[in-house]
């Protein structure tokens, strides 16, 4: 057994020192002696360095000496021979250790022996503390009486306080020996007695106010031992007393302080002398001073439980002393200022931390702002005029001497205004005048940011303000702020302290930024035209040729930059932006703001600004500016803005410049370039040595660059840093193009998709922030993206798809191994359980589109495998779909640890891709779904095969049910019904039939008889002018047309019958195809041997079946029609084809992915018959409609452009669905915010509904309506038509929305109770707001880069 010598005692007595050292600050931080406690006793688990400490490594040493041989025998003894030991072996190990002998004495020699150790530290702990206290009282005056014994300590605990009840008389006596004409050896001994009573009878007393005033003129005494007294008094009296006592404390010290300031008239000198804090007087007011600044930042946390009129006493006392501005009386008034008390405040808080304390609640902030607006505006006039009289400073110093001076300097002096210079380089100790000044005018700054971003505060202005004439209003003060921005010199190339947070610009940027986060005081402070006209001042002079008046024009730059930025990232000031061509912009006179920042942005990344040095474009400059595009042209409404400047172009030919650009800057410049996120120089904090009132400066890190080192040699290290961030800083600025439908199409024309996609995966997996701007992540640039085929690969060749694969089988497989098991997982009440669902979500929004399914599984087999390993996770979507979709053997069965919910799962996730009929042809043509089901829902029987047994009821066969007829039954919300996904209570839980064939139709009961549309001609208006004689090729034939249509629309709807819709579509189809064709005409002529050697797809096969049953249960099919729609489909094959680009590469499919839905509903409309359907194709291919209303007619054409038409990428997508999302915007904004807050996109959804001609959304009627609506009043009236639907199911959105099931409501419900009769009015005055600037693009597809 090991013992303990006295040698292990020393050194352990030093350990145990050294971890009381190391862990004093949670020690002293601890509010009681049983918290102390708790600390050391759970140290292991909070502090991350404990097994670091010497004393824990020598107690395991010690463990391992007493102990090791023992455990080493029991080990083996329970283990048996085995290579390893179990869990309960290593219990009973270590349970029979403790119990042995060896232990218990082991434990017992440790305790005797570190109590030994503590004994021995207390005892040399308060040998200490006598020895100091002796030599204390040696040093007094008057020791050898022995008069001056102080048995009270000075500390802020009150643990050690022996206080004593004390008499009204003797406080009274304490009072007159307090008197000023007492000798000091008396007041001394008053003031020990005072500190021992207790401070409830020394406030609470009948003399206190008299007390009060001796205290308060011992505080000006010039002896620092009495005044020092005094503040100790006054420190432990508030911190062991109630606030109503405090705040008498504090009005004291404040009022004695005021005093003070009025009666001495302290000055500021002129030049390099400064003020001295060592000098006696000097250091009496600072520590009073920051006395004040402790209370200021503790009394807010409880003067809420308290009397307002407490409150309001301390707030006024404060302002009352802020507010002293002592009159020195000399002739010239610009020889000396007073030293006001404010200078010392802004000294120990410079950035008026105590202001923003007393202004975050309600309480407070509104006896500031009363006291303000009555009795001392002064404040803040004082705050505006040492604003304006720094700027006043900036511009009449030299640039020579700006950043410089004749001083000596240490290399904590700020480069911004005056310099910190010091008498010694060891301590800081004197302040110059010109310093004193900008601790004021940061400590201004900082408190009229804080009062400018409430509504009371901005009332206090327009104020009155000296050498002003008119009124100094708030846009004023704004503008002031953006020139004091404008005028900060360049930092000095020898400092290094540059980085320091307290520069002007730095503080203005953060002011700005505060203002336009807060919607009021933005449109109060920012959002005018001045203060517009003054940021974008210097760009203009530079676009000019001119000189911008800017004293370090890259950082400064820069900051100009943010502040944009911040303002676009707003959609009023992305508005102002954008719309407001008021502003004036002298020769950009009729531009907006945003034409001016973009050209600006070109003209940088062209290095073609001739007044800008090769520096001052950096890429840190270029960064800034694409940055504030970005918040433009990331929005639908900004893009079409900015898309005619090309910025993306511009971008993309950077981004390829990058290495040789960067390594010829890097070789010929002289200084660094700045990239770091805080890229703005900044003055050093004024401060002081540890007895004044603040800290120094942290020193700057090693890896700062010094601006001014040269290299004669460009390394590899020093291009690939700015490199790199330069090439990220373009990749993110292209990126954000893909947030809007066209903006996608923007940077697919680039070439970088794939590189900006693999750049944003990266990014996406550390879950970085988008930017400082964006409240939400890439959930909606990657939902945008998947919508296309292109951008869906570009997600699968990053990886992206792999790792949402992996991470939902982990989710839903695995669980998480790292969590200790102490209670079993419940089991999912759920049929998508909660862990699961933002997976399940992330995997609708890629696979939303049929285009993305399309791409993604087309022509890729299920593995079907024999074996499944249990360990083996599924990497692709195919993989996904054969482990959870396609469940047909037992393999696939037996290697799912949760089989009902992993399967449940995958039949919810087919159920929501079946909803879009171009992804549920794929799937059902490659992998027979249907069968599969089928097969599985017959299986799933109470008797063996072969017996005639029971439908087994349960969660998987209740949801295959649901999917199966809702697959193969067609309709919308009155045409279909489908059965529930849960069981009801009752005798018959489920009184449904099931789906038990295929592909014949579904029961009965889930086929309703709608209200069907009427084919039979009827009397009606419309009618009439149909038959009426009036010229079709009249230019007012159509207006009256279209006059017809709306009037019979919103009055007798009834009226246009199928019959009725078929001759106008083609009256009105012919007259436009002669009259205004918008594509060349076509002259189609087919042989018949070229019809009949036409293969159709299985795609379109099964498609035919479908549109053929669902036109037999509306009736409008007499016979079979199979054959009809099969040649219709072929003609159309033959005569797209003739007009389908050659030159696309081989990933684009010749054929349109999917069924022709447009020719389906024409062919129904035309009551099957095939022939008038395709003449009217035909004509209507030649109208600019057909591009937008036929998707497959403007799959790879050779009207579009060739790169256009080789992306693969829809003009419904970039076109029609760019300005739904442009007008949900602005005309329904709460639905457009949850689209945002929902990761989904309108995009994504419109483009199916359009797609599939909204079958299984909408009645047949509204279908119809639908064709007609876009033929008739124009293809702007498709955008329309989506947001009146969008508009219509708002309430239900907004409530899915919070139930985070959007995508999945919109694409499994169908639209209820919408019909074309109720909006048609509401898309009419769309088209009165929007429609020249939809149309004018629409009318541009041809070009739609341009």
């Amino acid at each position: 057994m090991s013992q303990f010598s006295s040698e292990d005692e020393a050194e352990l007595q030093y350990l145990l020192r050294q971890l009381l050292k190391s862990t004093k600050d949670r020690i002293s931080g601890a509010p009681s002696i049983e918290c102390a406690e708790e600390i050391l006793l759970h140290l292991e688990e909070t502090d991350k360095k404990f097994h670091n400490y010497e004393l824990v490594r020598y107690l395991r040493q010690h463990v391992d000496r007493s102990l090791g041989a023992l455990v080493e025998a029991e080990t083996e003894l329970g283990a048996g021979g085995d290579a390893g030991a179990s869990a309960h072996d290593i219990h009973a190990v270590t349970r029979r250790t403790r119990d042995s002998a060896e232990y218990k004495q082991m434990m017992q020699t440790l305790k005797n022996t570190m109590s030994l150790v503590v004994e021995s530290l207390i005892n040399k702990f308060e040998e200490d503390q006598l020895r100091k206290e002796e030599t204390y009282r040696d040093n007094l005056p008057g020791a050898s009486e022995g008069r001056f014994n102080d048995n009270c300590s000075d500390s802020d605990s009150s643990f050690n306080h022996s206080y004593a009840f004390i008499k009204q008389e003797q406080l009274q006596a304490l009072a007159e020996q307090l008197d000023s004409s007492q000798p000091k050896e008396v007041r001394w001994e008053a003031l020990q007695k005072l500190c021992c009573a207790p401070p409830s009878d020394v406030l609470s007393c009948e003399t206190w106010n008299s007390l009060r005033t001796s205290l308060s003129a011992v505080l000006d005494d010039r002896d620092p031992d009495l005044s020092d007294k005094v503040l100790k008094f006054f420190a432990k009296t508030s911190s062991s007393s109630p606030f109503n006592l405090t705040r008498e404390i504090y009005s004291s010290l404040a009022k004695s302080l005021e005093g003070y300031f009025l009666s001495h008239k302290l000055s500021l000198p002129i030049g390099s002398d400064g003020i001295d804090v060592t000098r006696p007087d000097i250091s009496r007011l600072l520590k009073q001073m920051r006395l004040i600044n402790d209370f200021q930042k503790e009394m807010p946390s409880f003067w809420i439980r308290h009397p307002e009129k407490y409150m309001e006493e301390v707030i006024e006392s404060t302002f009352s002393l802020l507010s002293v501005h002592p009159d020195l009386g000399l002739a010239s008034p610009g020889t000396e200022k007073a030293l006001e008390p404010v200078y010392l405040l802004a000294l120990l808080d410079i950035k008026a931390t105590w202001f923003n304390k007393w202004m975050h609640s309600y309480y407070s902030r509104a006896v500031i702002f009363r006291l303000l607006e009555r009795k001392y505006k002064s404040l803040i006039v004082a705050a505006v005029q040492q604003c304006l009289q720094h700027l006043s400073d900036c511009e009449h110093r030299s640039p020579q001497t700006s950043g410089s001076s004749a001083e000596p300097q240490t290399s904590k002096s700020p480069p911004s205004g005056p310099v910190l210079t010091l008498s010694s380089s060891s301590q800081w100790s004197i302040y110059t005048r010109s310093e004193l000044e900008y601790a004021f005018f940061v400590h201004s700054l900082c408190v009229l940011g804080k009062v400018l971003i409430y509504t009371n505060g901005r009332k206090l202005f327009p104020i009155k303000i000296r050498k002003h004439k008119d009124l100094f209003s708030l846009t004023d003060l704004v503008v002031t702020l953006i020139n004091i921005m404008y005028q900060h010199p360049q930092p000095p190339r020898t400092d290094p302290s540059h980085t320091v947070s307290l520069a002007p610009r730095s503080l203005v940027t953060e002011l700005l930024w505060m203002l336009c986060e807060q919607t009021e005081s933005a449109a109060e402070c920012i959002y005018q035209s001045p203060v517009i006209e003054t940021l974008l001042a210097p760009l203009i002079r530079l676009l000019n040729g001119e000189q911008a008046k800017l004293k370090s024009p890259a950082g400064t730059l820069t900051h100009i930059a943010d502040v944009l930025a911040r303002i676009a990232s707003t959609d009023r000031g992305l508005a102002l932006f954008l719309n407001d061509k008021s502003l004036d912009l002298s020769s950009s006179k009729g531009l907006s703001a945003s034409h001016v920042i973009v050209q600006f942005t070109q003209r940088l990344l062209d290095k073609d600004l001739p007044s800008l040095g090769r520096w001052e474009m950096s890429p840190a400059v270029c960064g800034a500016f694409l940055f504030a595009c970005r918040q433009m042209y990331n929005t639908c409404e900004g893009l079409q803005v900015l898309r005619p400047y090309g910025l993306h172009s511009c971008i993309a030919a950077a981004l390829k410049e990058v290495p040789r650009v960067l390594l010829f800057t890097q070789c010929s410049n002289t200084s660094t370039i700045p990239v770091s996120k805080n890229r703005t120089p900044s003055a050093n904090a004024v401060s002081t040595s540890a007895s004044t009132p603040a800290s120094t400066p942290a020193s700057t890190p090693a890896s700062t660059p010094v601006p001014g080192h040269s290299s004669s040699t460009c390394s590899l290290e020093t291009i690939a840093g700015p490199s790199l961030i330069w090439e990220e800083t373009l990749q993110d600025s292209l990126l954000h193009f893909a947030a809007t439908p066209k903006g996608l199409l923007l940077l697919q024309s680039t070439g970088a998709l794939d590189h900006c996609v693999a750049y944003m995966y990266s990014r996406f997996i550390k879950k970085l922030q988008v930017s400082r701007c964006e409240k939400f992540g890439y959930g909606v640039m990657v939902t945008q993206v998947a919508a296309t085929a292109p951008g869906v690969m570009a997600l699968l060749n990053s990886g992206y798809v792999q790792e949402l694969v992996v991470k939902l089988w982990s989710v839903l497989e695995c669980g998480r191994e790292d969590l200790r098991v102490v209670h079993p997982k419940s089991t999912p009440m759920d049929p998508i359980d909660r862990s699961c669902l933002k997976s399940f979500l992330a995997l609708v929004n890629l696979l939303s589109s049929g285009a993305s399914v399309w791409a993604l599984l087309r022509g890729q087999p299920l593995p079907q495998r024999e074996a499944y390993p249990l360990r083996e996770v599924p990497s692709t979507i195919a993989d996904l779909m054969d482990r959870l979709i396609a469940v047909d053997s037992d393999a696939k069965i037996n290697s799912l640890f949760n089989y009902e919910q992993s399967h449940t799962f995958g039949l919810r996730l087919l159920c929501v891709l079946c909803c879009d009929l171009d992804s549920f042809l794929l799937l059902e043509s490659q992998y027979a779904l249907c069968s599969m089901l089928l097969l599985r829902q017959k299986e799933n029987v109470t008797e063996p095969a072969g017996a005639q047994g029971q439908l087994i009821l349960d969660r998987l066969s209740v949801e295959r049910n649901h999917l199966l007829v809702r697959v193969c039954a067609v309709g919308g919300p009155s045409e279909r019904r489908l059965p529930p996904r849960a069981l009801q209570e009752g005798p018959d839980p489920y009184p449904w039939p099931m789906f038990l064939s295929y592909p014949s139709a579904p029961p009965q009961c889930y086929t309703l008889d709608a209200a069907m549309l009427p084919q039979s001609k009827q009397d009606s208006e419309i009618s009439a002018f149909l038959a009426s004689g009036i010229p079709a090729k009249d230019e007012g034939w159509m207006a009256a047309c279209r006059k017809q249509y709306c009037k019979a629309m919103s009055t007798t709807p009834s009226s246009l019958t199928g019959s009725v819709l078929s001759q106008l579509l083609e009256k009105v189809v012919s007259v436009n195809a002669a009259t205004q064709p918008f594509f060349p005409p076509a002259h189609y002529k087919a042989k018949d041997s070229s019809v009949k050697r036409v293969e159709l797809s299985a795609v379109q096969l099964l498609g035919i079946n479908i549109c053929v049953r669902y036109g037999r249960s509306l009736g409008l099919l007499k016979d079979e029609g199979t054959e009809e729609l099969a040649l219709l489909l072929k003609h159309s094959h033959l005569f797209l084809a003739a007009q389908r680009a050659t030159t696309h590469p081989t990933a684009v499919p010749d054929l349109h992915p999917g069924q022709d839905w447009l020719a389906a509903t024409l062919f129904l409309m035309m009551a099957g018959d095939g022939e008038r359907a395709r003449r009217w194709l035909v004509d209507f291919s030649s109208l600019l409609c057909s591009a937008f209303l036929w998707p497959a007619r403007m799959h790879s054409s050779v009207h579009l452009p060739a790169p256009v038409a080789a992306s693969g990428i829809p003009p419904v997508y970039w076109c029609t669905a760019h300005y739904v999302e442009m007008l949900l915007k602005a005309e329904v904004p709460l639905v457009h915010s949850a689209f945002r807050m929902s990761g989904f996109t309108p995009s994504q959804m419109c483009l199916q509904w359009l797609n599939q001609c909204f079958w299984n959304y909408l009645d047949w009627p509204e279908v119809c309506h639908y064709v007609s609506t876009c033929v008739l009043m124009g293809p702007d009236y498709q955008v329309y038509v989506c947001v009146a639907v969008l508009k219509h199911m708002q309430p239900d959105i907004l409530l899915h929305t919070q139930a985070q099931d959007l995508q999945v409501y919109l694409k499994e419900e169908p639209i209820l109770g919408f019909r074309f009769q109720d909006h048609l009015e509401f898309m009419g005055q769309l088209e009165g707001k929007y429609g020249t600037t939809v149309l004018t693009d629409m009318q541009r597809i041809t070009t739609p880069a341009a």
